[in-house]
């Protein structure tokens, strides 16, 4: 999972305090899915609208946390090689995970899940695994190995699978639907690196959502200005640590168990689907600034993106070339993708 995405969502916040005028944001903040979400709402139904959403992320942390000996994804894991029914949320969602595995020829792939664990990533414990126990966790990745029909799901014998790579994302999507059953039209959320804006502000204008600088913590490369949209980072800066003078991230390629290298140091995804964004930002992460452009070029997934490559370069999509703002004196060279 990434984790907390602070710098990112301390920027929305400071971005968007000065345009709020008369009608003053209410606000939340919960620690869930291991990151701090921050939830800010304005009009007469915000209250209500902080008030469900944090219990809505409760409820799905355990449903799909791997790491909850109660939940659903638990349970699939324990049971992997025999059939088990499952909560229709939980079928749902997994059957969305497979079509993003596929579609990004298991760029993205739920199965990953032992490989990081044997990493350290779950709990904290880092360490670098030997290529022989590699080997051996390699042998259960494959997201088609996976069958499910209606709510019955049946994992290959041996492996396990965790939905954290579009659980927040699924969240945000959720969040979306409880702002407008409580009447918000106006507000915003940051769960660790999933960012979802509400409308536009009180004051008419869009928000800026600022794009972090993966090499530096304080700064930004550009400013997306956005309405009512997703927008959905990976970055290799998210989660690491460094042994023997190297560093190693959190994002893993599936077909080499190792911290994926593909020349990108962070994705962000806009679109106007949560758990879509989420599953695409880590997938061309993992596959590459060519394979991410010919993906997005398809047109077969409505979605714009920001890449940042390793040799100083920035990306935007021209469908939101005209909303991204670059930073002055970054040291990026930008570049727009049609």
């Amino acid at each position: 999972m990434k984790r907390i995405f602070a710098v990112l969502s301390a920027l929305l916040l400071a971005l968007s305090l000065c345009a709020c005028g008369a009608e003053q944001a209410q606000d939340a903040q919960l620690f869930a899915m291991d990151t701090i979400m921050d939830f800010e709402a304005y009009g007469t139904g915000a209250g209500d609208a902080l008030s469900d959403s944090k219990a809505e992320i409760i409820r799905l942390e355990k449903l799909l946390s791997r790491t909850k000996e109660s939940s659903e994804i638990t349970k699939i894991n324990d049971q992997a090689g025999t059939p088990t029914e499952v909560d229709a949320e939980v079928a749902s969602l997994l059957k969305s995970a497979l079509e993003y595995s596929a579609a990004t020829n298991g760029a993205y792939d739920i199965t990953v899940a032992p490989i990081v664990s044997a990493w350290g990533f779950i709990g904290g414990d880092y360490r670098v695994p030997s290529q022989e126990e590699l080997n051996g966790l390699l042998k259960d990745v494959g997201y088609g190995r996976i069958t499910l029909s209606g709510t019955t799901v049946t994992l290959g014998a041996g492996q396990s699978v965790d939905l954290g790579g579009i659980a927040k994302g699924y969240a945000s999507d959720r969040i979306a639907v409880i702002y407008a059953k409580d009447g918000v039209t106006s507000g915003m959320i940051s769960l660790g690196g999933n960012v979802w804006v509400c409308g536009k502000k009180p004051d008419g204008t869009d928000w800026r959502v600022a794009v972090q600088d993966p090499n530096d913590s304080s700064a930004y490369v550009g400013i997306l200005s956005l309405s009512d949209a997703f927008a959905v980072t990976s970055g290799a800066y998210q989660r690491n640590f460094t042994q023997d003078g190297k560093t190693y991230h959190h994002i893993i390629d599936p077909t080499t168990g190792y911290p994926a290298e593909s020349g990108l140091t962070s994705v962000t995804i806009v679109a106007k689907n949560g758990t879509m964004s989420d599953a695409f930002s880590t997938a061309l992460f993992v596959a590459g600034k060519d394979k991410a452009i010919s993906f997005w070029r398809s047109g077969k997934y409505d979605f714009d993106m920001v890449l940042v490559t390793s040799d100083k370069q920035v990306l935007v999509t021209s469908g939101i070339a005209g909303q991204f703002e670059k930073a002055e004196g970054s040291g990026y060279a930008y570049e727009t993708i049609g």
